[in-house]
């Protein structure tokens, strides 16, 4: 398996990519030999300095010792060595230090730092998230003594949203926040919060929605950057315990208690859970760049074993590699065109991220609005659904600890359930992309599509013809889908199966751009599934 593979792959994608031409015109400082060294760096990196840590962290897991946590050998020298090199705020403001490149330049290098060490890269994404969240939303002093600490390594941020019996349902947090003589203090417990503590920073602020007033629901909730320390002292954070989990060993899980706890205020009271989404939805990118790397290295994994492992044929001749037997060739194809295809569709996402904002073209940001959900489920179940065919690749010898493929599929488990579970980004998707946005998105992607549709069929019209189809199988089913509005319960029970037929529609468009020709039958196959399940 090959770091420097996947880098040349990525590389090859974005020179696929419609937006990232325009993107550099735009930033001329990711010119194509930059974005090649960038990308080299980052797969040495990840290979060198991460890699190692991942069995090593899977196999010890982060402990609590005495009230805080203690990350596994190597843990803490490489993190310091992520942020001073600057990978920590590649996408992060000038002024707080960081380099200031597009979000692309993060979606290129990601999934080779998650590849490396997805345990400690979970530390990595909140604190990225909240320097996002920070240069939105926090008032100058603060972000001015926040953002640079941040992007160095020095300090370090979570986002601390689930409460015991808040989880999806935000509108019943309890938390609470109440305002003592001119200060904010925080008191509630928040669980599932991801490097909580660590001993990594020597300051940790956590990103924490608190009922700040009487308003019912979300409307109630203000956003606050609650620090575990202040002026030195401690400031009634306290982690309460670790979670035992499947995967992730090394990313200690915490169930966190906050005990009056001096809170800064980020943004306008009452509009908390809006301004967090400055913070979740680079969180949601990062989802898929997690699962992306992921399948890279098991796609990795199942050919070289497939290229070696010597099975079958004749007995009176050398055993053929079980690369050459069909049912094998048919696996390792779905392997690394569902890879390929999730690699062209974060870079599809991430180009549309980067030019909706410096263009400020709203048609962009609802595309973008409209792939994040997708992204984020499938890039959590590309990563899994990887791991476990290139297991079956392998079969004995992927199911040992020897081989890290259990360790990606215990791994890649979590993404579907963090950051809002499929069955979230499945309503999300119907009741706030279709149905509020009035199918905006929906219908920038079948332009975009379309578009590049009519250019690529001159030379391939047959399948062209064969993508241009599904796109207006979806756009029948969103018509359907929308006229189910009065019947809620019937349509919300569809969800997640419209959500997948739009991902197969967005998969076949990928394939058509990476000449993934084989996966086009395949992509309406699973159209037709989900369609016949929203009837």
């Amino acid at each position: 398996m090959s770091f420097a593979d996947q880098a040349s792959r990525t590389l090859a994608m974005l020179a696929l990519t419609p937006g990232w031409a325009r993107l550099q015109a735009l930033r001329p400082d990711c010119d194509d030999a930059t974005v090649a060294m960038l990308l080299d760096a980052a797969a040495g990196f990840a290979e060198t300095a991460l890699a190692p840590l991942n069995p090593v962290g899977d196999q010890i897991g982060a402990q609590l010792v005495e009230g805080h946590v203690v990350l596994p050998p190597g843990f803490v020298q490489a993190f310091h060595a992520y942020a001073e090199s600057g990978w920590l705020g590649i996408d992060a403001p000038a002024s707080f230090g960081g380099m200031d490149l597009p979000i692309t330049m993060q979606a290129v290098c990601g999934p080779l730092f998650d590849r490396g060490c997805m345990a400690l890269m979970m530390a990595a994404g909140s604190i990225r998230g909240a320097i996002q969240l920070l240069a939105a939303s926090a008032d100058p002093a603060t972000a001015e003594e926040w953002g640079p600490r941040l992007v160095s390594g020095e300090w370090a941020a979570t986002i601390c949203i689930s409460e015991p019996e808040a989880g999806s349902d935000i509108g019943r947090i309890r938390t609470k926040a109440e305002q003592r003589d001119g200060t904010w203090r925080i008191t509630g417990q928040k669980i599932w919060i991801s490097f909580g503590d660590h001993d990594m920073a020597s300051r940790i602020g956590h990103c924490l929605l608190a009922r700040s007033n009487d308003e019912p629901g979300t409307r109630g909730l203000s956003l606050f950057l609650v620090p575990d320390h202040v002026d030195g002292a401690p400031n009634g954070v306290s982690v309460e315990r670790l979670e035992e989990k499947l995967g992730l060993h090394a990313s200690p899980t915490c169930a966190m208690r906050f005990r009056a706890a001096q809170g800064i205020l980020l943004g306008e009271e009452g509009r908390g859970l809006s301004q967090l989404f400055a913070m979740i939805e680079p969180m949601r990118l990062h989802t898929g760049c997690q699962g992306l790397g992921l399948a890279s290295a098991a796609a990795d994994i199942a050919e070289d074993y497939a290229a070696q492992r010597r099975q079958g044929g004749r007995p009176d001749q050398a055993p053929p590699p079980i690369a050459r037997h069909p049912d094998v060739r048919r696996q390792l194809h779905d392997i690394r065109a569902g890879t390929e295809i999730l690699r062209a569709a974060v870079l599809e996402l991430s180009t549309v991220m980067d030019l909706a904002r410096l263009e400020n073209d709203a048609g962009l940001g609802d595309l973008a609005s409209f792939m994040l959900p997708l992204i984020k489920t499938f890039g959590a179940e590309t990563g899994f659904d990887a791991a476990h065919a290139a297991i079956q690749v392998l079969g004995g010898a992927g199911y040992v600890r020897d081989c890290p493929l259990e360790h990606y599929l215990r791994d890649a488990r979590v993404m579907a359930l963090y950051e809002g579970t499929t069955g979230m980004q499945a309503l999300d998707f119907l009741t706030r992309r279709l149905w509020r946005d009035e199918g905006r998105g929906l219908a920038v992607f079948l332009a975009h599509a379309r578009s590049e549709l009519a250019t690529g069929a001159v030379a391939r019209p047959e399948q062209a013809a064969r993508v241009a189809s599904l796109l207006d199988d979806l756009a029948l089913l969103a018509q359907a889908m929308t006229a189910m509005q009065s019947q809620p319960d019937a349509a919300l029970y569809r969800a997640d199966s419209f959500m997948r037929a739009a991902w197969a529609a967005v998969s076949g468009w990928m394939a058509f751009r990476i000449h993934a020709d084989e996966s086009l039958a395949l992509c309406q196959a699973r159209f037709d599934l989900h369609a016949a399940r929203c009837a």
